[in-house]
């Protein structure tokens, strides 16, 4: 599994931190989200399918 976020489509809205912390984290100085584990982890696809903006990736 592969995750990433397109940085340019996010708008730092949180959720996917709140679904998934051991997988995403918030960029408090840029104001966007940003990937902890690259390789995933169980909740990555609910935070993907949570996206307000669409702009997680889940490659498997």
């Amino acid at each position: 599994m592969r995750v990433s976020i397109d940085s340019d489509k996010c708008i730092g809205c949180g959720v996917c931190v709140q679904i998934c912390p051991e997988a995403f984290t918030l960029d408090e100085s840029r104001g966007i989200a940003r990937v902890l584990r690259p390789e995933g982890a169980d909740c990555v696809e609910e935070a993907r399918d949570s996206c307000p903006v669409s702009c997680i990736t889940v490659e498997e």
